[in-house]
């Protein structure tokens, strides 16, 4: 089977490849850092040509943030508990579980470190957006229950979430459980139903 025939079944070859080509991103990234996460090493490790590589995913920077999603959408999936409170709890809950694994430490350490460049810049507004935009179904249906104003800002109410889970893990070290996840999300409910101004329309 050629290159070519192998892009055109979902899950055949194609798909095998992908797998092993994303597993060895993640194994370098968390083994050696974002830095040394090179084709070379990453094809090597995952036995698949260079060439192979740079056809598919164009760039280093494509690859690794199509990995890091990949990674994401398998462990990080979007709850449906019935309200919002209880999906905003399940999937902080989740996140916090998440960055508490090897690999959902290095890999969050990686998103933050980044290098600046145009590159760079574009693949991680890709990821978040993509995340993002996962997310937007769980916070549609809080909408139509009468949990959320229509003209919410479904991004800033994520971030409000997230954020200070964020800041714990990197930052300041601080523990975090699922009790905190319980009192963040009642936090950022309460801001969104409160705090005027917070809506998609004046996002800055």
């Amino acid at each position: 089977m050629n290159d070519a025939e192998a892009t055109r079944r979902p899950g055949g070859r194609s798909a095998r490849v992908r797998d092993a080509v994303h597993q060895a991103v993640l194994d370098v990234v968390v083994e050696l850092g974002i830095d040394k996460a090179g084709i070379p090493e990453i094809s090597r490790r995952a036995n698949v040509r260079n060439s192979s590589i740079y056809r598919r995913w164009g760039t280093r920077e494509n690859l690794i943030v199509d990995a890091l999603l990949a990674a994401s959408e398998r462990m990080l999936r979007v709850p449906d508990t019935g309200s919002l409170h209880g999906d905003l709890s399940a999937f902080a809950s989740e996140l916090i579980d998440y960055l508490n694994t090897p690999l959902g430490d290095g890999l969050t350490r990686t998103l933050a470190s980044f290098p600046e460049s145009e590159e760079t810049r574009s693949a991680r507004e890709t990821f978040w957006a993509s995340r993002f935009q996962e997310i937007l179904p769980m916070l549609t249906r809080a909408t139509e229950r009468g949990e959320l104003p229509p003209d919410t800002d479904g991004r800033a109410l994520i971030e409000l979430l997230i954020a200070p889970i964020h800041f714990r893990h990197l930052l300041t070290r601080e523990p975090t459980d699922h009790e905190l996840a319980s009192r963040l999300a009642t936090t950022a409910i309460q801001a969104m139903q409160t705090v005027p101004g917070i809506t998609a329309e004046n996002r800055g």
